[in-house]
């Protein structure tokens, strides 16, 4: 039969331990979490394959909102985010673009940084009115080009060159319906996104929740802020 004081030298030492390295394990647990995370954010860009091909932005030419024509071409040599907006959008598009002049100023007078912004309805969005739009949000960086166009193009261009839904709607808000994703090119016209956490490349950036909000109504995380840290990596990139 044990002693009392051999039951209080156990107690002692199961205290001691409790202490002591409890805490530790529980460290242990999250900086592994932290790790894993900093390992997802480390990894290089992976390329967007289509039957094993990297995806390249399609050939496009539209009218700014300087009454300019601008092409693919134009974004050769730059790191740019491509959008599908429209400016009377009286749901997500005001939020995404909040959010893109966010990473304009994250990025402010780099001449190898852009944004393409292409209206979904281009009958009513005018270079005129692009422009008013443009200034109205602050938008400074001379990369960023609101594009309007022919139609058809237009939807060609968003739901078979980039896989970003976009149609008439009548019965949506606006009478205009579309995801609200953003893509994110390389300096070579390639499209690119980081991984997540099962390897799989996370295709398009979420532009509809804010970066100060951190999650949306209905749980989604933002990625405003990862979107920048991509950014920067495709920057550093020769």
């Amino acid at each position: 039969m044990k002693s009392k004081h051999t039951y209080v030298w156990i107690s002692f030492v199961v205290l001691i331990f409790g202490i002591i390295f409890i805490p530790k394990i529980v460290e242990g647990f999250k900086n592994r979490t932290v790790v894993k995370n900093d390992r997802l954010s480390a990894q290089p860009l992976s390329y967007l394959l289509i039957n094993g091909e990297k995806k390249k932005v399609p050939a496009f030419t539209f009218v700014n909102q300087d009454s300019l024509l601008i092409s693919d071409k134009d974004y050769l040599g730059k790191v740019f985010v491509v959008e599908f907006f429209f400016t009377t959008c009286p749901t997500i598009c005001p939020i995404m673009n909040k959010n893109l002049v966010e990473v304009q100023e994250q990025f402010k007078d780099l001449e190898d940084f852009g944004v393409a912004s292409f209206s979904i309805n281009p009958k009513h969005d005018t270079p005129i009115i692009l422009k008013e739009y443009a200034e109205k949000n602050e938008i400074t960086n001379l990369n960023w080009h609101f594009l309007t166009g022919d139609l058809d193009a237009v939807y060609a261009l968003a739901n078979e060159g980039f896989n970003i839904f976009a149609k008439e709607n009548a019965d949506a808000p606006g009478g205009f319906e579309h995801s609200g994703y953003f893509a994110l090119i390389d300096k070579q016209g390639y499209l690119r996104s980081r991984k997540d956490q099962f390897g799989n490349p996370i295709l398009f950036y979420r532009g509809t929740v804010a970066r100060s909000q951190k999650t949306g109504e209905h749980g989604e995380e933002e990625q405003i802020s990862i979107l920048i840290e991509d950014i920067k990596k495709l920057l550093a990139e020769e």
